[in-house]
């Protein structure tokens, strides 16, 4: 895999050309500032909502979308995944122009078919691999997040240097920007929201309802769990020095328990669930049943929802929070 490194990348590709950050959420305030600190020219383009506001109070010529598309020469799509073809199809697309980047933070559309670019566009992605917090908050410390880039579709022969530019611009290259393609990094993100976060969140929920069940407080239970932070050091000794050279920091006690259960507790067989939650993404299952599920509505995710907002363990980790707190 090849990884890019701030020797690796020009900022001064991003010269005279003037980029437009098309949705200033968390992740377009991230990385329109970062790249503001860098020199580059950048606008923002935006619905009239709270965040035009804030684009302008932040300092950034703010203008509808379109105005945006026809002003700038590359284009950032960081409106959300379900909005972003109707965005794109009714203000970006009739303003493209031959020689326009599009930049996409997430392959999402792209791999799926739902957005189809023009063959005069390059169309890139730059995709930190970090919430927009993290990535002003390690850009301004003098770090960075590290990010995915690719390049889909190159019509001008300078697609990739303008993705490593933008990367080098937002701070990614300082750490490292790893060259994969659209559709690894989508289905890469997909599995993990599918494969990795249900089974932790699910035996989290299940772990709380048993130890409960058999009367432990539960103040102490979602304090034990996650609610102390340790979970949340624990990962990061793992993204640190790594899965298991990690364990060396618990008690021997612990990494017993852990190493000598593990299979027992989640078998081999469940591998199954997640070649399965692999094939439904890889093959279009799951980007049509997320389809069908806007068209209609939202009638199965709203109920997800309000079962999540139901369960006792929301008004306990607010207790926990409190105690944490010294409230």
């Amino acid at each position: 895999m090849q990884v890019y490194y701030d020797s690796d990348a020009d900022l001064g590709v991003l010269q005279n050309r003037k980029v437009a950050i098309i949705g200033y959420g968390n992740q377009g305030r991230a990385q329109a500032m970062n790249l503001r600190d860098n020199g580059v020219d950048v606008i923002v383009g935006s619905i009239r909502d709270t965040s035009f506001a804030r684009s302008e109070a932040d300092g950034f010529a703010t203008f509808t979308i379109e105005e945006a598309v026809q002003t700038a020469d590359i284009l950032f799509l960081l409106v959300p995944d379900e909005v972003q073809r109707s965005v794109y199809e009714g203000k970006i697309l009739p303003k493209l122009r031959p020689g326009h980047t599009l930049n996409f933070a997430h392959g999402y559309n792209i791999r799926f078919g739902y957005i189809h670019p023009p063959q005069g566009v390059d169309v890139i992605m730059v995709a930190p691999r970090m919430i927009g917090v993290g990535v002003r908050e390690r850009f301004v410390a003098g770090s960075g997040a590290p990010a995915y880039v690719a390049v889909e579709q190159d019509a001008t022969g300078a697609a990739w240097s303008t993705a490593l530019a933008i990367a080098k611009g937002i701070g990614a290259t300082r750490v490292g920007a790893l060259g994969i393609t659209f559709a690894q990094e989508t289905e890469m993100d997909l599995f993990m929201e599918q494969g990795v976060w249900p089974v932790i969140t699910r035996v989290l929920i299940l772990a709380y309802e048993l130890l409960i069940e058999r009367g432990f407080p539960p103040e102490a239970v979602v304090l034990e769990m996650y609610g102390s932070g340790e979970a949340a050091e624990i990962f990061q000794e793992m993204a640190n020095v790594g899965l298991f050279k990690q364990m060396s920091f618990h008690s021997q006690t612990s990494q017993y328990g852990t190493l000598s259960r593990g299979p027992r507790m989640l078998p081999d067989a469940f591998l199954d669930q997640m070649k399965q939650a692999l094939a439904e993404i890889q093959d279009g299952r799951f980007a049509e049943e997320w389809e069908a599920e806007q068209a209609a509505g939202y009638p199965r995710f709203t109920q997800l929802k309000t079962y999540a907002a139901a369960h006792p363990m929301n008004a306990v980790e607010e207790q926990v929070r409190k105690i944490v707190k010294g409230e």
